[in-house]
């Protein structure tokens, strides 16, 4: 089965509002400054763009201001044609927690991401729909091991339910991610070995990462 080509769809819409002379509003859900760096880069010329920065997962707030630091300093220090303004959800980890009782032993990838995604992107949806945004989308879909296809269908399942269109994306597409490193490297961003939450730091613990 051929798998939906999400960067298609969302060039497709680009070429679109470069053509009839649009720079529509969208907020992006950014996880981290690395995976935003090169989304964001990618987006700025043709979006009014928004990050914002809603992450309960993050496993202690230590972690979670040095993620959130870091993608302020990037969106600072990068040389975007007009500032871009980060938007902070709010750090409830008991949310995070509540909503994957019970799935606390899935592995990375499983059940448990799918809802933490699901969390993520209904808040930041809710956001859009409160600040008239145009389009909402995901930085997690640069990550070689985040899940596209996933990602868009909840996403596009959350833009039905607040009635704001999510913009279809696979930022990995192009060399994203490879982009991102290298945009890491030059900004001398943190770039953490876990996803956030307290079960994949646990993994990285089990595996040497950390």
């Amino acid at each position: 089965m051929n798998r939906p080509n999400f960067d298609a769809k969302g060039e497709a819409l680009i070429a679109a509002f470069r053509k009839e002379g649009k720079r529509p509003r969208l907020l992006l859900h950014s996880c981290c400054a690395p995976c935003s760096s090169a989304v964001t880069e990618r987006l700025a010329p043709d979006f009014s763009l928004s990050l914002f920065f809603y992450n309960p997962n993050i496993s202690s707030k230590e972690e979670y201001q040095k993620r959130l630091d870091e993608l302020r300093r990037f969106v600072k220090e990068y040389p975007f044609s007009s500032p871009i303004p980060v938007l902070e959800g709010e750090y409830l980890p008991s949310r995070f927690i509540d909503a994957v009782k019970g799935l606390e032993k899935e592995p990375e990838r499983g059940k448990r991401c799918e809802v933490c995604f699901r969390l993520r992107l209904e808040e930041a949806a809710k956001r859009a729909k409160e600040g008239n945004f145009d389009f909402f989308t995901t930085t997690l879909s640069v990550s070689p091991h985040k899940d596209a296809v996933l990602l868009n269908r909840i996403g596009e399942e959350m833009g039905e339910k607040y009635k704001v269109p999510f913009f279809p994306s696979d930022f990995k597409k192009k060399n994203g991610y490879l982009r991102s490193c290298t945009l890491s490297k030059e900004y001398g961003l943190y770039r953490q070995s876990y996803c956030g939450c307290i079960f994949s730091k646990l993994q990285a613990q089990k595996e040497g990462r950390l």
